[in-house]
């Protein structure tokens, strides 16, 4: 491969791992880390996103405008639309990332209480209940009507809203009369390319205009969600169970079994919110790098088209993208170890031999003999540590990036033209192409190093993560994992749900530690007026003297009571005997659940 092409090819595999290393279908492992869990999900044309308790918005996905790169901070909502995403800050501020071809990234100035992002236009839901949309507005689906709202849902072109008593209003291209809402009272409502579906109170699900796959012809029973999709739509049964029903060519609504708290449906696939806290999704894989083979592995590297995992009997199996070079054509035998490259694959066997394959077009796969403890693929290079801490590169070096230094090193990784080694006394060294500063790291001591393709991270003594050169957002670390954790002082130990209806419906609710007077009002502390039955909603964190204790969780009962709950951090939800506000309370009167116990120190 000519030099030129060597440094196309490194392009290419930035947009690669961009776009297609990571898809639709790749639920990254930081919604499940450091005790946090996911509680909203959002699935937009190519790429998905998950809201975690903490407040921090993750996505995978096509990211090819920016759309999964999410911004560090807390949100209380999140919207993914075609190839950009918009969350709602606690202030009520909305903030949106991505491809910005029409401005519908350009969000207005003041506070919303909802946000929802479609095609290439965003609608915004204000606290007075005004709906106000920016971005493409072709066919007036920008152009929001007056009057009061309490939901908004963006779709393709064209945009619905719920008003407060119920009935459902579009606007927009409606070509397929998918504008044209059915009267009735609904509790929520789902706008998708060109259908529409909305959820009666009664739990059944209602749907109308583009029928041809079927994705209007929803099935009876009780729902307590519905998400339309571009040619399919899913909803959630009151049990917990998903259905899907529309275009299933590549698997959509081919919905999985078990107990689920959210659905979101996206153009080809579709995503759930395990009752576990999981992440489950559904439809078009691209490149088959996620469809993760049954059973269980010891470790798993991830490349460019192709993934690897290691079996704990020392067997290699590889899936996804071949690419004609044998890239998942794993030899037999036992390894200890595995790595997955731009273009190749290295095993390391138990002898400390290292063996590898697939495109050799730079000599990356001809591994020297004797015997390492580590090997690193990266995209035509390939590195390996000696048993003595010696560090040896081989295959391409067009930028130097197999010159390795000399002295010892306790950990190696090799990127796409640049390569990063850890010496034994925690200082990281890189060598290779500089251009964009990935081969020049902070100073400090690490425990550990990653080079990606254009990027590279190491893990600090005190648990932060520091990374350096950012590309496309691959190197903005969450602010939760930038800095070691804080310790936590004592938390109370016990405390009261209050709560209030206020004059336009809405529903209040705080927490009153004991002995005190005064509620702690968290920022996202409102049940809307008009709300699905059944499903609990949460607010933000609950902070005491600034330590999280919890949340709290409201649902609206059949009998038109409010019932709430209160989940300690990292505890299980809680039922105080006395937790129900009457469905016609007296407005603006504070009201106390009994004691709760959460038993802190």
């Amino acid at each position: 491969m000519p030099n030129h092409a060597r440094r196309s090819a490194g392009l290419v595999l930035a947009a690669l791992l961009a776009i297609v290393a990571i898809t639709a279908l790749d639920i990254p492992l930081v919604a499940t880390q450091h005790g946090e869990r996911t509680v909203a999900i959002t699935v937009g044309d190519r790429h998905a996103c998950a809201l975690l308790d903490s407040g921090a918005v993750v996505c995978w996905g096509d990211n090819i405008d920016g759309g999964a790169d999410a911004p560090a901070g807390s949100f209380s909502a999140v919207s993914a639309g075609s190839d950009y995403t918009c969350g709602l800050r606690p202030s009520g501020a909305v903030e949106c990332w991505g491809g910005n071809h029409q401005g519908q990234t350009d969000a207005p100035a003041g506070s919303f209480s909802a946000v929802s992002a479609g095609h290439w236009h965003t609608c915004g839901l204000r606290l007075s209940g005004v709906v106000v949309c920016w971005g493409d507005n072709g066919y007036s689906q920008a152009d929001a009507p007056g009057g009061s709202f309490s939901a908004v849902s963006a779709g393709y072109w064209h945009t619905c809203g719920l008003r407060p008593n119920g009935a459902v209003e579009c606007w927009g291209y409606n070509g397929y009369g998918q504008t044209d809402a059915p009267g009735g009272l609904f509790s929520a409502v789902s706008a998708g390319w060109y259908h529409t579906c909305g959820l009666r109170i009664g739990g059944a699900i209602e749907c109308w205009g583009h029928n041809r796959f079927g994705q209007a012809d929803a099935p009876g029973g009780s729902f307590s969600t519905v998400s339309a999709g571009w040619y399919h739509t899913c909803g959630l049964r009151i049990g917990g169970a998903i259905e899907c029903w529309g275009d299933n060519d590549d698997g959509q609504s081919d919905a999985p079994d078990g107990m689920f708290s959210a659905v979101s449906a996206g153009r080809w696939h579709a995503c759930g919110l395990h009752a576990s806290g999981a992440v489950v999704c559904w439809g078009r894989n691209y490149e088959g790098q996620t469809d993760a083979l049954s059973g269980v592995f010891s470790a798993v590297s991830a490349g460019a088209t192709h993934t690897c995992g290691l079996r704990p009997s020392g067997a290699v199996e590889c899936w996804g993208s071949d690419d004609g070079w044998g890239l998942t054509d794993a030899p037999g035998g036992a390894f200890s170890a595995v790595s997955a490259g731009g273009y190749h694959t290295c095993g390391l066997r138990p002898s400390g031999a290292v063996k590898c394959w697939g495109f050799n077009a730079d000599g990356q796969t001809d591994a020297p003999g004797e015997a390492f403890s580590a090997v690193s693929a990266g995209e035509l290079h390939a590195c390996r540590l000696g048993m003595n801490g010696e560090a040896e590169c081989w295959g391409d070096n067009n930028d130097g990036q197999t010159d390795v230094p000399g002295g010892a090193f306790s950990a190696v990784s090799a990127g796409a033209a640049h390569t990063c080694g850890l010496r034994t006394g925690g200082e990281v060294v890189c060598w290779g192409y500089t251009f964009d500063g990935q081969a020049q790291p902070p100073a400090g001591k690490h425990n550990a190093i990653s080079a990606g393709a254009h990027h590279t991270c190491a893990l600090g003594e005190d648990g932060s993560v520091a990374c350096w050169m950012i590309y496309n957002g691959a190197a903005d670390v969450p602010a939760w994992l930038r800095e070691p954790a804080a310790a936590t002082a004592d938390a109370p130990t016990s405390g009261r749900i209050v709560a209030r209806r206020l004059a336009d419906g809405r529903t209040e609710f705080g927490w009153q530690s004991a002995g005190t007077s005064e509620p702690i009002l968290p920022s996202g502390r409102y049940l809307p007026a008009s709300v699905g039955h059944q499903r609990w909603l949460r607010s933000t964190p609950v902070e005491v003297d600034g330590v999280e204790i919890g949340r709290i969780n409201a649902r609206l009962r059949a009998d038109g009571r409010i019932e709430f709950a209160f989940t300690p951090t990292g505890g299980e939800r809680i039922l105080p005997p006395s937790r129900y506000l009457p469905a016609s309370p007296t407005v603006d009167r504070w009201l106390r659940s009994t004691e709760i116990d959460l038993g802190g120190g």
